[in-house]
């Protein structure tokens, strides 16, 4: 066991601050990796504050962190998937039991035995809980460890990590290409993400948002479209027209509205994680057998194939990068949408303390 330094917080109401943490040493199949960058993800923000305690109470101290891009340093006896010197990446599991029905089948985010990556029980007893990026180090398992593409740039590949295969899963799940009509709610860190990836799968984008100045953006991202949603006129132009739309936005909003824009045998999925139910009128399902669903990021197969999808298109995330010593007031930014679209870590800052 050796001490790396990290940035954690303490309880609900601290600030998140510098401190030492615990890693295992390097096992016969575990890989060592320096971290970085690490991404921000609106996840870290809700479990530092304990604001799901009804359906994952947090363990303090929690460090964050499940948007991982980093170094190779040490590799077990028996790994055969990495060398020293590799950049892998690291995202929201760390393991799995990799046999059940959910592993076989590549959804290793639904094992009941899944180990993710920061704020879940550490089965190797280092820790009463896995730690994770907002570190200067971590060791994996091999088989939770994904390769990065040499070409993209490191800083906006971490939140591939998450909002990449957030947002790739069900796009590909429904079949998105040519020929379809997707939908994008929101144009934030996930929304952007969306566009990006649903313009490279060759479909026609539109983006919906409440704020007419984000027309240009999605359009540069890679929108085919641009509809205001608060604009009835043009959200009814669009009636019965969609393949999918992805809604990706986490405040409360009219879901049926959407769902109104689909054609028979559409699909709308939520990414985006309200704080409130929704209410949902079942006609609107009902006629043109429409289907509402949900997704959680990807399995490990899953998350590497859209990493080599982002390396074959050249598709990172629009970041912001910053110092670790930044990140209270990057989450205050977060809950303003005050980033476009994505922190970004650079953890070299965390040897300034």
């Amino acid at each position: 066991m050796y001490k790396a330094k990290a940035f954690a917080a303490a309880s609900p109401t601290d600030a998140l601050a510098g401190t030492l943490i615990p890693r295992r040493n390097a096992m016969e199949t575990d890989v060592q990796i320096e971290i970085l960058f690490c991404g921000v993800c609106h996840s870290d923000l809700h479990t530092a504050r304990d604001e799901w305690h009804s359906i994952m109470p947090t363990t303090y101290p929690c460090v964050p962190g499940h948007e991982i891009i980093g170094r190779v340093t040490n590799i077990g006896a028996k790994v055969d998937k990495f060398k020293v010197g590799d950049v892998v990446g690291v995202g929201c599991l760390v393991d799995s039991d990799h046999s059940c029905p959910n592993c076989q089948h590549g959804f290793d985010q639904f094992c009941p035995d899944a180990v993710f990556t920061y704020n879940s029980v550490d089965k190797h007893g280092t820790a009463p809980v896995t730690y994770g990026g907002y570190s200067d180090s971590v060791v994996v398992e091999q088989n939770a460890v994904l390769r990065i593409p040499s070409n993209l740039d490191l800083a906006g590949a971490a939140p591939l990590l998450c909002a990449g295969i957030t947002t790739y899963s069900p796009l590909k799940r429904n079949g998105v290409g040519p020929g379809k009509k997707v939908g994008i709610v929101g144009l934030g860190g996930l929304g952007h993400m969306g566009v990006k990836l649903a313009h490279a799968m060759g479909a026609h984008v539109v983006v919906f948002t409440t704020s007419p100045s984000k027309r240009d953006d999605a359009l540069k991202l890679g929108a085919d479209e641009v509809v205001l949603s608060t604009d009835e006129n043009q959200m009814a132009s669009h009636m019965n027209s969609f393949d999918m739309i992805l809604d990706c936005v986490s405040a409360k909003h009219d879901l049926n509205s959407y769902i109104n824009l689909l054609h028979r045998g559409g699909n709308m999925t939520l990414v985006g994680v309200p704080e409130k139910p929704a209410e949902l009128n079942a006609f609107c399902l009902i006629y043109g057998n429409k289907s509402l669903s949900g997704s959680m990021i990807g399995g490990f197969a899953e998350t590497q194939e859209m990493l080599d999808f982002c390396g074959k298109h050249s598709i990172t995330a629009d970041v912001e990068v910053i110092a670790i010593q930044q990140i209270n007031e990057a989450y205050e930014r977060m809950l303003k949408s005050q980033v476009k679209y994505r922190f970004s870590i650079d953890m070299a800052s965390l040897k300034n303390g």
